[in-house]
């Protein structure tokens, strides 16, 4: 069965808003970890990492051996709450600016990562500002769409227009299928964890035809 998105599409994926084509996954296990949530909310967003990282074929770890954690969340009520974590700022270099750019944006939500020497991402910081917009998300679903946008290197414009996410007839939320489709297809043993290349696309489509039933 032919993959429901062309080259055209997985490539727009991944090419950024000044044209350039640049696909990462991760070149690591992840070793997650979350702060500043109950417990109830941080099995769910745990749950979500479980479930991709099945998708993918990629494993987590409980340590990181360089780093400790890579895949750092935090959730906080002001942005200036950062600037209290304790060595956060060794961690992300201009953490005061950063947060006063969001302060004034009003920016309810961030990524970073950061990547090894051969361009692989190696870390990922994720950061909630719990508006009354992010507050009337409900968890599953707040959780899985930071960890599919957390999981590749994703165009600055891929989920602008559509959400990754897609509702079923009884309500639950669940990772559109294409997308799911890409996800295992990026992280293919044979499929490079680089790539600048748009060609790149047309190798991602031949993977995810190859993966899906006939």
């Amino acid at each position: 069965m032919k993959s429901d998105l062309s080259p055209e599409d997985v490539a727009a994926f991944f090419t950024r808003s000044d044209g350039a084509y640049l696909f990462a996954r991760w070149g690591r296990p992840l070793a997650p970890i979350v702060f500043g949530v109950e417990d109830e909310t941080l099995s769910v967003i745990k749950g979500a990492f479980e479930a991709v990282c099945h998708l993918a074929g990629h494993e987590m770890s409980e340590t990181d051996s360089e780093l400790g954690a890579n895949l750092m969340v935090f959730f906080c009520r002001d942005w200036e709450e950062l600037l209290d974590v304790p060595d956060l700022d060794r961690l992300i270099d201009g953490l005061a600016p950063l947060v006063a750019r969001l302060t004034d944006t009003g920016a309810n939500q961030y990524r970073l990562f950061r990547f090894d020497a051969n361009g692989a991402i190696k870390a990922c910081f994720v950061f909630f500002r719990m508006d009354d917009g992010l507050s009337a998300v409900p968890a599953e679903t707040l959780a899985l769409s930071q960890v599919v946008q957390s999981f590749l290197l994703w165009s600055d414009t891929a989920f602008r227009d559509r959400s990754p996410l897609g509702q079923m007839e009884d309500g639950r939320v669940i990772l559109r299928p294409e997308i799911g489709d890409l996800i295992r297809a990026a992280y293919d043993p044979v499929m490079p964890a680089v790539a600048r290349d748009p060609s790149h696309a047309l190798r991602l489509v031949a993977r995810m035809d190859q993966h899906r039933p006939g």
